[in-house]
């Protein structure tokens, strides 16, 4: 994911040298800055690579004049060499940009500001070299010659747009006016496009999506925002229609298995910062090849720290600080693997509001043509491995984007996905059912599953799906769908709905354990559901899921646990199971403020349904007095509300308490339910 302090596509941001700087310094770092220019190839160009070719050939001119200056250097040509050093930032910039995957249409669709970019630099050229006083620099007048026809060509040579790439351009703005009056572009068209863009595969068109996204979600100009969202529009209708062959996800377990390849060979100490020894997030290379994390390399720097913290060597630049996003993705599997939780920043959490309505009628059009072509590939195709590439594109595209899951909802996938979901083929299986998870999360779609009859085909793969992902997606689909009051006392109500759910808590992995409890909490909102629960052998899977999961997880528990001792039959099976001292321990060791709060909501209710027996057992753990006390003056109102109250009820109990100096517990503080 991009990151808010990374730069923006054609921000060309340079920080001109010290005036104290010595002209050898300069020198070298001039040096560095053209050789790095100097090695841009223009085929990696798929536009403006004319002026591309040009700007490179000339900066390589200069390269050459540069590395034959012997030293002394007068303190004269600081200020041009000075000129000429931000000068070549901007195109070293200008040259990532114009070549980065996955930004390819956005810089034709730019073109006008591509080439005006172009044209100043190269002009900006032109005048350093008309300024720069050759006459004092030690070099072969064959170079100076060089250096000045180089100045003079600067001058002349036109920089506009390539009539190629003009026609390219012209041609996607006909493609987005075909989809805003509703028309569905020709397929060579766009197969034109792509191929001046040299987008040739599934996974090309998936990084120009990805960045236009990325775009879309930080832009704030209105008009900028109209641009990408119709782009993006279009490349989401062409990976569906050209691209869908290599969708398979077959590929995609392919691609999965050479990351944990990579992650195998991989230290995972390399992966920490040097300075805060946590995994790097947000990685960022120095001028020196040594990498940190962002928020602890920038505290460094502004401290006043100016070398290297691993080698010691002075920055030369120290504000440039170059994203990793090699090492980033490393760091992402690596935590994806292990079920690491990474808290990003607020400023990087995408807001998904953005996504409840394109930005261009054309984007709306062009979503409702991918529809239509992707459902339509569910319902004609007598391939299940076509099928499956099927569902798998409507999965990414329902993944984090509310519209998309609306349009298909619309489009009627609904209906073809539970079909598919009955599969014998395991990866459509799998697809489908994740599919229909990402729009179950819609409540258009928890509807259309619903009315469609999905209860049973869900059912099912949560029984016995060919795939663990299948059957923890299923679980997922079962919780959105029992957020709907009247589905409730349905799902409860199908044999198999409960004890399935139990058997994933039992034995499932930590994502599935975690869907199956979530998803008995929803159920559990109908009070008809108890019973079931606690017939299906509930209460031994979640004290057992208790004592040895993770901290998320056991929040979620206690809150099943609190859920259950609300009623006097779940509060004597829980007793009965001698789960107290356990939560207990729970309430003591426990950093969750949610999974205190449940084990306080789960004592009292236990106390208010037990009595003065389980006051007398409470009463015996030294432990739980600190611990509810603390919760007074730390804890949430609620959670500080709920533990006066299990604090009066066992002193209210106690045989050696004075009984002037209690107040008796109300029934409005014992019966509090959880949150």
């Amino acid at each position: 994911m991009k990151k808010s302090s990374q730069r923006r596509l054609l921000s060309l941001p340079a920080v001109h040298p010290c005036g104290a700087i010595s002209p050898a310094t300069l020198l070298g770092s001039l040096v560095a800055l053209a050789g790095d220019v100097d090695g841009f190839r223009s085929e990696t160009f798929t536009s403006h690579r004319r002026s591309a070719r040009e700007v490179i050939r000339q900066v390589g001119a200069i390269l050459a004049f540069l590395l034959e200056i012997d030293s002394p250097l007068p303190h004269s040509l600081v200020l041009s060499f000075s000129e000429l050093h931000v000068t070549l930032q901007k195109i070293r910039l200008l040259l990532s940009d114009c070549s980065r995957r996955g930004a390819r249409l956005w810089i034709l669709m730019r073109s006008d500001r591509v080439s005006g970019e172009f044209r100043v630099l190269i002009r900006s050229i032109a005048t350093v070299l008309d300024v720069l006083p050759l006459d004092l620099v030690a070099a072969s007048p064959e170079t100076k010659e060089l250096v000045r026809l180089v100045g003079w060509q600067a001058w002349k040579v036109p920089i506009e747009t390539d009539a190629a790439d003009e026609r390219a351009a012209g041609m996607v703005t006909s493609i987005l006016n075909q989809f805003k009056n509703g028309y569905a572009p020709a397929r060579q068209n766009v197969e034109q496009v792509m191929n001046h863009l040299k987008i040739r595969s599934w996974a090309e068109c998936s990084e120009e999506i990805s960045f236009l996204e990325t775009e879309l979600f930080s832009c704030e100009d209105p008009g900028d925002s109209g641009l990408l969202s119709s782009l993006m529009g279009f490349m989401v209708y062409s990976r569906a229609v050209l691209f869908d062959l290599d969708s398979s996800p077959a590929i995609v377990n392919c691609r999965s298995k050479q990351s944990k390849n990579v992650l195998n060979d991989v230290n995972l100490e390399e992966l920490r910062c040097p300075i805060s020894l946590e995994l790097m997030t947000d990685p960022v290379t120095l001028s020196t090849g040594q990498t940190y994390n962002r928020s602890s390399i920038k505290r460094w720097l502004d401290a006043g720290c100016h070398t290297c913290p691993v080698t010691g060597e002075k920055l030369t630049d120290d504000k440039l600080l170059v994203p990793n996003s090699t090492l980033l993705k490393l760091v992402e599997q690596l935590c994806h693997e292990n079920n690491i939780q990474i808290t990003e920043p607020n400023n990087q959490k995408r807001d998904l509001s953005k996504t409840e309505k394109p930005g261009s009628a054309a984007a709306i059009r062009a979503m409702r043509m991918t529809a239509a072509y992707l459902v339509d590939k569910l319902w004609t195709s007598v391939n299940e491995e076509e099928k499956a590439k099927a569902a798998h594109e409507i999965r990414l595209l329902t993944k984090s984007n509310l519209f998309n899951r609306d349009c298909f909802v619309e489009s009627g996938a609904v209906r073809w996905l539970l079909k598919l979901s009955s599969s014998s083929n395991p990866s459509a299986q799998e697809q489908s059912v994740a599919a229909l998870l990402n729009i179950s999360k819609a409540q258009l779609g928890r509807i259309a599953i619903f009315e469609a009859g999905g209860l049973h085909p869900v059912l099912k793969v949560l029984e016995k799906g060919l795939k663990v992902e299948a059957q923890q997606n299923a679980a997922a689909i079962l919780f959105y769908l029992s957020s709907i009051d009247e589905y409730r006392k349905e799902i409860g109500e199908a044999p198999e709905a409960i004890p399935a759910l139990v058997e994933l808590l039992r034995k499932g992995t930590y994502r599935g354990k975690k869907n199956a409890v979530v998803t008995l909490f929803g159920l559990l909102l109908f009070p008809g559901n108890l019973p079931r629960v606690l017939a299906a052998g509930a209460l031994p899977v979640l004290i057992h899921t208790l004592s040895i999961e993770k901290e998320d997880l056991i929040s979620d528990t206690t809150g099943v646990l609190a859920k259950i001792a609300e009623k006097p039959e779940g509060a004597k099976v829980i007793l009965r199971y001698s789960a107290v001292p356990l939560l207990v321990e729970v309430l003591r060791s426990s950093t969750s403020r949610s999974g205190k709060e449940h084990c306080v909501a789960v004592l009292l209710s236990l106390c208010h349904h037990g009595g003065k027996k389980v006051a007398r057992l409470l009463n015996e753990f030294t432990s739980l007095m600190p611990s509810l006390y603390s919760l007074l003056t730390e804890g949430s109102p609620h959670t500080a509300k709920k533990a006066r109250a299990l604090l009066n009820h066992l002193h209210y109990f106690h045989e050696d308490s004075c009984p002037s100096a209690v107040i008796p517990p109300s029934q409005d503080q014992s019966s509090v339910p959880a949150q």
